[in-house]
């Protein structure tokens, strides 16, 4: 790392660091000279593939951060520093958080008007439903009722989560995109988390966005973001409706495997006081009617997280 930064004339800069998310990425503040950099660190990650959406993205008039140097071989990125303004942090008032939240909904509509970069994953059916699993194998244990879930989600997404033609960058929440108010247009939203995206349905990152993990959103500024979307995209929106609620309900379940297992593998207690929000997501998209089927299996097998499921997957946590 002192090698690479020594190269990219950044090996005198002051060092602050950043905090991370729940990734093993580790990110850097770089100040030198009036400027400033981050240094993005992900050994165990494609950082050749982050520079290539990064470009992407850049290249649709979207903001990216701008790659200014990079050693693919030990994972690490040189990039542009968009700042501290994180629409989480920044939405603290009814009509912020609303405006905040449009202008999130207006880089996705700009993103969905292009083709995907080309060789992303596919967001297949069979792919979406299996990522299901973590739910039942790290929130709870109950591989059958994995298997019947996984075969009811199927026909749900081949229904309601078609074409899969946009690239969708899966992490899109408050904590991952800045306001930029000296840009223009969309490009006020800087996009910072994206290597994990695929070629999806258009309703999966809005379902993202406003099914926050991390923080309650008003119930107008989620309906505001939706009906924005439909009227720029002139989508059916009985369908939509239908697609967002089949893409949360799976999107959610991932959730609670996904922070069950960061408590139980990582160390990182702390996010399982976030799985009532997610559960909350959840049940609001399993009273969808088209996900009648899938219903019934999920309230069989998943325990609500009351105090003492909760408390048992604390318990997992390994102790220091």
């Amino acid at each position: 790392m002192i090698d690479f930064l020594q190269a990219t004339g950044w090996g005198d800069a002051r060092r602050e660091s950043l905090a991370g998310d729940a990734s093993t990425r580790r990110y850097t503040r770089l100040h030198r000279d009036g400027q400033t950099a981050i240094l993005m660190q992900d050994p165990d990650g494609d950082v050749g593939l982050f520079t290539r959406l990064a470009r992407h993205l850049t290249g649709q008039n979207l903001s990216a951060p701008r790659i200014l140097a990079q050693d693919t071989a030990n994972g690490l990125l040189l990039i542009e520093d968009l700042g501290d303004g994180l629409l989480a942090r920044l939405a603290q008032t009814p009509q912020s958080e609303q405006d905040l939240y449009l202008l999130a909904t207006d880089a996705l509509i700009a993103l969905h008007d292009t083709p995907p970069p080309p060789d992303l994953p596919q967001a297949t059916p069979d792919r979406m439903a299996s990522m299901v699993d973590l739910a039942f194998e790290h929130y709870t244990h109950a591989p059958e009722a994995l298997a019947q879930a996984v075969a009811a989600f199927v026909p749900q997404l081949q229904t309601h989560a078609q074409p899969t033609d946009v690239m969708v960058l899966r992490d899109y929440h408050a904590e991952n995109i800045l306001y930029l108010p000296d840009r223009q247009g969309a490009a006020r939203a800087g996009l910072l988390d994206f290597q994990d995206a695929m070629q999806g349905h258009r309703a999966y990152d809005l379902v993202s966005l406003i099914e926050d993990a991390r923080r309650d959103v008003a119930p107008a500024t989620a309906r505001a973001c939706v009906a924005h979307y439909l009227a720029a995209t002139d989508l059916p929106e009985d369908a939509f409706h239908a697609a967002l609620a089949v893409l949360g309900a799976q999107r959610n379940l991932r959730i609670l495997g996904v922070f069950a297992r960061l408590a139980s593998s990582r160390g990182k207690p702390q996010y399982i006081d976030l799985i009532p929000r997610v559960w909350g997501h959840l049940q609001t998209d399993l009273a969808h009617p088209v996900l009648a089927s899938v219903k019934p299996i999920i309230d069989a097998a998943l325990p609500a997280p009351d105090a003492a499921h909760l408390e048992r997957l604390k318990a997992a946590c390994p102790t220091p």
